[in-house]
Formats: structure tokens, C-alpha cells, sequence
């Protein structure tokens, strides 16, 4: 892998939530939400199609920037697994056309279950 993809972003999912309504309502026909997780102000949402992260900005938050990441501009990913002593999080690292995406999951966030979602609709 070339050393010119550059690190885009790092988020950390706390928990499995549902989807906003907001989101919701921007899926197109035949798009489905698969699973959502909670940053500490951000949603993640993993559909059928593409991850969508809400981002809430701003001092209340209501003001919502949301990014779009098709699984067709995903080049590689892996994932790792928590340790058991000192290392709590799993990680998921994923290379696309626009950077590099890491994703860090808190202990309780299945990271399988998150490999197999990923796997499921890149390799399809």
C-alpha cells in the first residue's frame, strides 16, 4: 500500500444505537440500514450501500454535517480484535480513494459482527 493515503479521520464508536430520522429519510430505494453506533456526538450508520456519518457541530449541535462513504471507494480494510489485559478497543482501519479511516470500538461493540457487515457489501 502506497504511503501517499494520508489518515482522513479517526472515529470511536461508544454503542450500537438506532438510526436518526434524519438519515433515515436521505436513503434511497433499495438502500437499508444495516447498524448504527454512537460517538460521543456523531452517528454512524452502516447501510447496505455506504456509511454515512452524521456529524452534530456547533455548541448545540444542531447543526449537521453528514458524510457519505460508498463500499465501492473502500480499497482494503482490517479489523483487529481487543486484547485482553491492556488493549479495550478493537480497531477498524479502512483504506479508501479519499484517505485512510480508523475506527475504534469501545468493549462491547461486536467487532465481527462489524467484519461480516463490511465484508458482506464490499465483496458483493
Amino acid at each position: 500500500m502506497s504511503n501517499d493515503i494520508q489518515l482522513f479521520t479517526v472515529w470511536t464508536f461508544i454503542t450500537e444505537c438506532s438510526v436518526p430520522d434524519d438519515v433515515s429519510e436521505m436513503l434511497i430505494p433499495g438502500e437499508t440500514a444495516v447498524c448504527a453506533y454512537k460517538t460521543i456526538r456523531d452517528i454512524a450508520i452502516f447501510t447496505n450501500k455506504r456509511l454515512i456519518v452524521r456529524d452534530a457541530q456547533g455548541i448545540t449541535g444542531k447543526k449537521i454535517e453528514i458524510y457519505t462513504l460508498p463500499y465501492s471507494s473502500i480499497i482494503m480494510y482490517s479489523t483487529e480484535n481487543a486484547g485482553k489485559i491492556l488493549d479495550l478497543n478493537a480497531e477498524v482501519e479502512m483504506w479508501t480513494k479519499a484517505g485512510k479511516i480508523k475506527i475504534n470500538l469501545q468493549k462491547d461493540i461486536d467487532i465481527r459482527a462489524l467484519d461480516k457487515v463490511l465484508a458482506t457489501y464490499i465483496l458483493n
